[in-house]
C-alpha cells in the first residue's frame, strides 16, 4: 500500500516528497523504473517541453521539471488529485523564473490533445490500469491524437500491465519490465536515433 507520497529521485528537487490523496488506481511509477527512464532520456532535460497525460502523483512530470525541463504540463481528471499537483508545484516553487514552468490542469487527456496545439519533446503515458480494460482501443485513439503533438525527435514513455500492440508508425526504442510493470520508450515514424 502506498503512503500517498513519492520521492523525487533526481535533479534540483532530489529527495523532496510529493504528496497526493488516496485514489483508486493511482500507483506512482516505481523509483527504479523512473531511474531507468531518465537514464534513457538523459539526466538533463534542459529546454525540453514535457507532457504527463495521466499525472496522478506527478512523479514523472516533476522528475522532468527537476531535471531542467523548460515546460511541464500535468493532466489529471480527478479534482482532488489535480489540486494536490497544484499544491506540489507551489511547494516546489515550480514556475519560478529559474526553474521552468509546471502547469497542473484538471483535464481529460483525449480532450486536451484535441484542443491544445503545442508540441512536446517527451510525453508520459501512465494511465490507471482501468484504462487498459476498456472494450475499445483507447491506446490507438490516444496515440493517434498524440502523433501531431510530438516534436521532431520526441519520445513517448508508455507504462502498461503488458506490452501492447502499437499502432502503425509507432515503434519501441527501448523497453523493460519490473514485476507487473511493463514500460517502453516509443518513437514515431521511421527515424532512428
Amino acid at each position: 500500500m502506498y503512503q500517498n507520497r513519492v520521492r523525487i529521485i533526481g535533479g534540483q528537487w532530489r529527495r523532496r516528497w510529493l504528496r497526493f490523496p488516496p485514489a483508486q488506481g493511482l500507483r506512482p511509477t516505481p523509483s527504479r523504473v523512473r531511474e531507468t527512464l531518465f537514464n534513457w532520456l538523459g539526466q538533463d532535460l534542459t529546454g525540453l517541453a514535457c507532457l504527463d497525460l495521466f499525472a496522478g502523483s506527478g512523479a514523472l512530470g516533476f522528475e522532468a521539471a527537476s531535471r531542467g525541463a523548460r515546460e511541464v504540463v500535468l493532466l489529471e481528471q480527478d479534482l482532488r488529485i489535480a489540486e494536490a499537483l497544484q499544491a506540489s508545484a507551489r511547494a516546489l516553487q515550480a514556475g519560478a523564473a529559474s526553474r521552468g514552468s509546471v502547469e497542473a490542469l484538471r483535464a481529460d487527456a483525449l480532450e486536451f490533445l484535441m484542443h491544445d496545439t503545442r508540441a512536446f519533446d517527451v510525453t508520459f503515458i501512465d494511465p490507471p490500469y482501468a484504462f487498459w480494460e476498456r472494450a475499445h482501443q483507447p491506446l490507438g485513439t490516444l496515440l493517434g491524437r498524440l502523433a501531431g503533438r510530438v516534436a521532431r525527435g520526441g519520445r513517448v514513455y508508455l507504462e502498461s500491465p503488458e506490452f501492447p500492440q502499437l499502432p502503425q508508425r509507432w515503434h519501441p526504442v527501448k523497453q523493460g519490465r519490473a514485476g507487473a510493470v511493463h514500460y517502453q520508450l516509443l518513437g514515431l515514424g521511421a527515424e532512428v536515433q
